[in-house]
């Protein structure tokens, strides 16, 4: 640690700093009484389009993304810019969809994606998956918010657990006392400082690494020199499909996260959604400069601290900035990691508390009760998510996260297509659910890596020689689980209909999918005029 003082008092201010701004958030935009799930959990209902832009962004773009995706570039090559294409086609297709949500969120007062479906199809035990599915999936990416920051304190020579710990304790206090308020206020520095770094880096490394050419050039040796089929700096017919198929169903799965649902819904009106599903793509642009971040560790002959991949991008800033800049650069990363972990609690918290405690415990449940419960179950799942670091091989937990995209993406059809359409019998769709997750898990099963040694779940790519093809190449494990989900709940529901099973009520109507701020059935919310 003693080489890197400068580096450790910077971040250490900076990260104060924005905590301090954390538990301030509590008086910020403040309403009467904080004492529900609407206020807690969703800031009002009140945001407008720059706080929802900074939030939204601030959740989708994590820590994790900004340090795994450079590192996935740095070993593999092409592969790694997955990321970027679907973090581009999937505006146009949340567009369609979260305006709905919002509008019958806001006429029926729902707070977490199995609330829609509970009042969609009329079956708590539908509802009860969604919402396991979401807090499952959504844990170990909460987790991998630890991933970016351990990955930083290493890096400056900062061993131990008991840092880790004081910084996720201070994110646990000030998410309890002012819920989403916190994340929203803190975006807007966060943001700040990563597209500070970025814009610097690209524009300070290649300087110092021979040009572009000489960072490109370096990237292809290294590829050239590796006889794995699916590296290389340009995708080849081994990884192609993969690529697609990973690309799309990484697309899909975005939105149907708790935590994106829950930034969406956190907005004023259907106009903010529609502003932002526009200027949000400005942060893909910003993931494709961070991207070739893993060239420039290439170029630059950086060596990962152990075998853990995601140091390359802060030893990459370690090596090239001098001392008070690599110091900015490691708080961005750990800030970045502040928004997201703390929506993502904010959001497993509300699932527990809406389809679980209130459906399964406590029917008259007040909303001050609600609040109560949510505050005290955020603080469980963080301290849940720190556990999983601690006690589980770090790089174990980034193949989880690949888990958790295949398992999000089998609540698609009851969600996203039931924003749509009410064909599907409630006993397909559950059909469908068990079928699709049943799948999936047992295709990320028979996945190994050699690289890290896991014999199991070791990606997402599954390899189509399985299926008895005579091929190398792979698709994403996530995007054949939803098709299963998609066959078993259609065969269900025609299977269903036939034998005239009873099927749930829906509770909705089709005006309630077109409701807007102001409209008499939208719920009374005291929308603030600032944005």
């Amino acid at each position: 640690m003693s080489g890197h003082t400068t580096e450790l008092v910077i971040f250490i201010v900076l990260f104060v700093l924005v905590s301090g701004m954390g538990f301030v958030a509590a008086r910020w935009r403040r309403a009467e009484n904080l004492a529900s799930l609407d206020e807690w959990g969703l800031g009002g209902r009140s945001f407008g389009s720059w706080i929802t832009w900074f939030l939204v962004g601030g959740d989708l773009y994590t820590a994790y993304t900004f340090v795994a995706v450079p590192a996935l570039v740095f070993g593999a090559g092409a592969t790694g810019f997955f990321a970027v294409p679907y973090t581009i086609v999937i505006y146009p297709l949340a567009f369609l969809v979260l305006i709905r949500l919002w509008s019958v969120s806001h006429v029926h007062g729902l707070v977490t994606p199995a609330d829609f479906v509970r009042v969609r199809f009329g079956s708590p035990t539908l509802a009860l998956l969604i919402a396991i599915t979401g807090i499952v999936a959504t844990m170990p990416y909460i987790a991998l918010q630890l991933v970016g920051i351990e990955a930083v304190l290493k890096t400056m020579g900062v061993t131990g657990d008991l840092p880790l710990i004081i910084a996720f304790a201070i994110l646990a206090a000030y998410t309890y006392q002012s819920g989403l308020r916190a994340p929203a206020l803190i975006a807007f520095v966060k943001d700040a400082l990563i597209y500070l770094v970025i814009i610097v880096a690209i524009i300070y490394i290649p300087t110092q690494l021979g040009g572009w050419s000489g960072i490109f050039g370096a990237a292809k040796a290294k590829f050239d020199a590796t006889p794995v089929a699916t590296d290389g700096v340009l995708l080849n017919a081994n990884n192609q499909l993969n690529y697609v198929t990973l690309a799309l169903g990484s697309a899909l799965a975005l939105f149907l996260y708790p935590h994106s649902v829950t930034g969406v819904l956190a907005s004023r009106n259907r106009n903010v959604i529609k502003r932002n599903m526009s200027a949000l793509p400005l942060y893909s642009l910003l993931l494709g400069l961070m991207a070739l971040l893993g060239y420039m560790a290439i170029a630059g002959k950086v060596t990962p601290i152990g075998k853990d991949g995601n140091t390359v991008v802060p030893k990459l800033f370690d090596a090239v900035f001098p001392d008070w800049f690599a110091g900015v650069a490691f708080a961005a990363v750990a800030i970045g990691a502040l928004v997201p972990a703390a929506i993502m609690s904010i959001a497993a918290a509300n699932l527990f508390t809406r389809n679980i405690f209130r459906e399964y415990i406590r029917r008259d449940a007040t909303d001050a009760q609600e609040a109560a419960v949510s505050k005290i179950t955020s603080l469980v799942v963080k301290i849940g998510a720190l556990l999983f670091i601690l006690l589980i091989d770090p790089q174990f937990s980034i193949d989880l996260q690949l888990i958790g995209g295949v398992i999000i993406l089998q609540t698609l059809p009851s969600v996203a297509l039931g924003l749509f359409t009410r064909w599907f019998h409630r006993g397909g769709l559950i059909a469908g659910w068990i079928g699709g997750m049943g799948a999936g898990l047992l295709m990320l099963y028979n996945i190994a890596n050699p690289a890290n040694g896991h014999e199991h779940f070791g990606s997402s790519a599954f390899p189509l020689s399985k299926l008895g093809l005579d091929t190398k190449m792979t698709i994403y494990a996530g995007f054949l689980a939803l098709a299963v989900n998609l066959v078993v709940a259609i065969i269900g529901t025609f299977v269903a209909r036939a034998m005239k099973a009873a099927d749930g009520e829906d509770g909705t109507r089709t005006s309630d999918y077109f409701a807007d701020q102001g409209d008499p059935r939208v719920k009374d919310l005291e929308y603030s005029s600032s944005t």
